[in-house]
């Protein structure tokens, strides 16, 4: 599996509950801020679940 770059695009605010806590579960909270994370298939399950809310970018 490679690496992939995570970047909150967009806000959670008035969100379901389950896609906020994905996001505080991927690391993300704050617009902007990133993460670079080992692609697994739970990884890919949770950007699934937001990719409206992040970018995604492999590296």
């Amino acid at each position: 599996m490679g690496k992939v770059k995570i970047t909150q695009s967009r806000s959670d605010i008035k969100r379901p509950e389950t896609q906020q806590r994905t996001l505080r579960a991927l690391g993300l909270g704050r617009l902007n801020k990133s993460i670079e994370v080992e692609l697994t298939p739970q990884i890919a399950g949770m950007i699934q679940k937001v990719n409206h809310l992040v970018t995604v970018k492999e590296l």
